[in-house]
């Protein structure tokens, strides 16, 4: 079975539109946006009004109904100009929109789909903890369930997390401890925890090595409360739902590695010359 590496037209004028945005508004800010560490708002609405946020999601919920390869040239492009922003795309779209979109419900997809598709607000992925990262299993943060009220108490914390303390940002999904399970293991599940939840503080971290203008928080949970409502798929599908979306995810950070790659051959030319 043989595959064509040609681009068709459609995508051709995708990667120019992106590229010519890339270079015309996003290159004049970088270094400086870089040297302040500091997370652009304009940007990220401009992002959304050119069709980056929502890329796969139908259009019936405001998406973009892209497919994954017009997805990954818009983040290479990106990366090739600044990392950051390709970052703050890739994660909300693969680790903030996809959980909501493959795993929620007719009415948080209703809810929360449409604000996420068009650049009106960020998501996050709230997976890593001080001591745990892809290791899911190792963490810590915990949901106790109050059955007479329907209500989830949420304790921990969670860090790293890109795109979960903008002033843009309007949720976390959020992997906690439910239970054990009958093997031993931590029962794991997934909730919907708004940003403005009361007992969760967010706090926005600086002296990064890369990506220092994108945005990235620490995340601590004082008996936050969320409805039954809140759960994200059926209790104990955490881990499933935390690694099939870092896998779909990793096509975005290849995406990024060629445009930051692209990009660098370019400056090293330019200078050679």
């Amino acid at each position: 079975m043989s595959y064509s590496f040609s681009e068709s037209d459609e995508i051709k004028m995708l990667r120019q539109s992106i590229r010519s945005f890339a270079d015309k508004e996003i290159a004049p800010l970088a270094h400086e946006l870089d040297e302040k560490e500091e997370f652009s708002e304009h940007l990220t609405h401009r992002m959304g009004e050119l069709g980056l946020f929502g890329t796969f999601v139908p259009e019936k919920y405001s998406g973009q109904a892209m497919d994954y390869i017009q997805y990954v040239i818009a983040v290479e492009e990106l990366a090739r100009v600044d990392g950051s922003q390709a970052a703050t795309i890739a994660a909300h779209n693969s680790l903030g929109v996809g959980p909501l979109y493959y795993y929620g419900t007719e009415e948080q997809k209703k809810k929360y789909l449409p604000s996420l598709s068009t650049g009106k607000a960020l998501w996050a992925f709230g997976l890593t903890e001080a001591d745990a990262g892809s290791d899911a299993q190792a963490s810590k943060t915990r949901a106790s369930y109050d059955k007479s009220k329907d209500e989830w108490t949420i304790n921990g914390s969670k860090i790293w997390i890109t795109n979960s303390a903008s002033n843009l940002t309007q949720g976390i999904t959020v992997q906690a401890i439910t239970d054990k399970r009958e093997d031993g293991r931590n029962e794991l599940s997934c909730f919907i925890v708004p940003a403005d939840a009361k007992g969760l503080t967010r706090k926005v971290m600086h002296g990064k090595m890369m990506w220092r203008s994108s945005n990235t928080g620490e995340l601590y949970f004082d008996d936050v409360k969320v409805p039954g409502s809140a759960m994200l798929g059926t209790r104990g599908q955490g881990f499933k739902i935390m690694m099939e979306t870092l896998d779909n995810g990793r096509l975005s950070i290849g995406a990024m590695g060629l445009g930051l790659a692209k990009g660098a051959l370019e400056m090293t030319l330019k200078y050679a010359k």
